[in-house]
């Protein structure tokens, strides 16, 4: 057995594994080059390269440094100045504000104002989300969504005079976006509702009531639900509205009650609001303000979640194997141990296989997008096929986004529970809140459930499936025989409602595995330098995921497998003395 390391030795191999650490992630990311060459033209993808490479620079040589700096630092709220005047400020760390001018700057949101920039959107969302506890990643999400909903309602004049703030490209010139739908005598049973909304005679609505999670309590822009006055009860009898935080240059009936301590994204302000006698123009036709909402805002927020934990999930990827190679213990490095190789390959599994169904979903945002704002001839398929992917995948890639965060810092041991020695607690808790965000596993579950039913999609969904394995020269059987079991089960849970109550998450968790391994084949057929990893990522998924009593001791490849999918990631490198 090798002699153990010296303590300034070992130091040194510390160092090392920080110094791996690639100054150029975009150009670094081979897998994320192969979606993006997946779905974009050459021209277009080189657009996207012009500002997403110089960013992922930034993030790694500006951001990360800054972030690291205040994300001890949550903000406070300050609700009246020195002469006792009201005005429900939130103060941010200095270098709070110098990330988020980065961010805008990148033109995340720009990319926002036309319909046909999802992946320009999603490349710098997903570089951003390699940093945790930013702080502007929900901002971001919210404004797009902003953006979206007044595209999607024809809402001209609202366009016109708040557009060009919320798609700049500037940070210091941009107006920030928030949503608040949460009440608290309700949750996630939106319908459950109260706060109010009254008509006056120039057009404009009056809100009155409480919003109880507040993300962005910042924000220059509030998108809300209320009922007006004499509204039917339910979901249906909600409207949206925009309420600008000041009007004239005074605060708008705004009262920040307390800001929230959280578990995670604790540099962003969430905080419990009231709304008294406050201003709010009506967004579209009032009648049918939570379908506005939902189309608009909320699946634009489950699409960049799916972005943000691919994002998430790709650093834990980097920080594992990176450690692995250079962390010595026992005689050697800890990544010629199979256990931990094993834990490397399980987070890389997890990442390519999300990074294939959200940057298919980010397609079908396109799609889904382009066709809100009045495009004719958007494939019809393709919208039903958003409406299940964007729901499934949210809840896919967030439960898997928290187990890979945590396999990486077992990699890392008690040092990954260390704030000052890695980004990981940062992005454990990110990963935590992500899974929360824009509906429970079990409220997106229930949403699917009553979208299969009325909507027809199992039959949309499962035909994509089948179509993405028609290319590979891959045996396909194991995965055909899944897909049947997938439909049996679907047409009985559109048939039998208790087997539907439950069983339908697991149902939705094979759909989504089937989804990933088809897309993982086929985009090896014209990806031959990366072909042996993703084949091997999806028969791992296949087998570990899809195959009944699948057991890796009886499997003669596993290990085989195990290293094909590992690639350059291998763990098991040479002695970086």
């Amino acid at each position: 057995m090798a002699p153990s390391p010296t303590p300034d030795q070992a130091r040194s191999h510390l160092a090392a594994w920080r110094a791996a650490r690639s100054t150029d992630p975009y150009a670094a990311d081979l897998h994320l080059a192969a979606v993006n060459r997946r779905y974009v033209d050459a021209e277009r993808l080189a657009v996207i390269e012009r500002s997403a490479r110089p960013f992922g620079q930034q993030v790694v040589a500006e951001i990360g440094p800054l972030v690291e700096g205040y994300a001890a630092h949550p903000p406070r709220l300050d609700k009246y100045d020195g002469l006792g005047n009201r005005i429900e400020e939130v103060r941010f760390d200095g270098d709070h504000h110098t990330v988020g001018d980065l961010v805008w700057g990148s033109g995340l949101l720009a990319a926002a104002g036309a319909p046909g920039g999802s992946f320009e959107q999603a490349n710098l969302f997903y570089l951003a989300s390699q940093e945790g506890e930013m702080g502007h990643m929900c901002a971001a999400t919210c404004t797009t969504g902003i953006v979206r909903v007044l595209r999607r309602a024809r809402a001209g004049e609202l366009i016109a005079r708040y557009g060009p703030g919320l798609c700049a490209a500037d940070g210091t010139k941009a107006l920030r976006g928030a949503q608040y739908l949460t009440e608290v005598q309700g949750g996630s049973d939106v319908g459950a509702n109260a706060v109010v909304a009254r008509p006056q005679h120039d057009g404009t609505y009056r809100i009155d009531g409480e919003k109880w999670f507040c993300s962005v309590a910042e924000a220059d822009l509030f998108l809300v639900t209320a009922r007006p006055a004499g509204a039917s009860g339910g979901t249906s009898g909600l409207g949206c509205f925009l309420i600008p935080r000041h009007v004239d240059g005074v605060l708008n009936g705004l009262s920040i009650r307390r800001l929230k301590d959280k578990l995670g994204t604790v540099s962003m302000a969430s905080g419990e609001i009231d709304f008294v006698d406050a201003v709010a123009f009506p967004v579209g036709v009032v009648e049918r303000g939570f379908g506005l909402m939902v189309e608009g805002m909320l699946n634009a927020s489950r699409w960049l979640n799916a972005v943000g934990n691919v994002g998430i999930m790709r650093r834990a990827l980097d920080e594992a194997a990176a450690y692995a190679r250079h962390r010595r213990a026992f005689g050697q490095t800890i990544g010629a141990f199979p256990a931990v190789q094993q834990l490397v390959a399980s987070i890389k599994l997890e990442w390519l296989a999300a990074l294939h169904t959200t940057w298919a979903l980010t397609a079908l945002d396109e799609l889904a997008d382009r066709a809100g704002a009045g495009e004719s001839g958007v494939d019809p398929d393709g919208l039903l096929l958003h409406r299940f992917v964007v729901n499934a995948n949210k809840l896919s890639t967030s439960q898997a986004c928290s187990a890979a965060v945590r396999d990486a810092i077992e990699v890392l041991g008690g040092n990954g529970a260390i704030e000052t020695f890695s980004v990981l607690p940062r992005l454990l808790r990110d990963s935590v809140v992500y899974e929360q965000w824009e509906g429970t596993h079990n409220v997106l579950t229930a949403q699917i459930a009553r979208d299969l039913a009325k909507l027809g999609l199992l039959d949309v969904v499962t035909s994509e499936i089948r179509r993405l394995l028609q290319r590979t020269e891959r045996d396909v059987e194991p995965l055909r025989r899944a897909l049947d079991d997938v439909r049996t089960d679907g047409r009985r849970a559109l048939e039998d409602r208790s087997f539907a109550d439950w069983h339908m998450r697991r149902l939705l968790t094979r759909t989504v595995r089937l989804h990933q391994a088809a897309l993982l084949l086929d985009t090896a057929v014209d990806e031959p330098e990366l072909a042996d990893e993703l084949e091997a990522a999806s028969l791992l998924l296949t087998r570990r995921e899809l195959t009944p009593g699948y057991r890796p001791e009886d499997d003669g490849e596993y290990a085989k497998l195990v290293g094909a999918l590992l690639g350059p990631d291998d763990p098991s490198g040479s002695d970086p003395r």
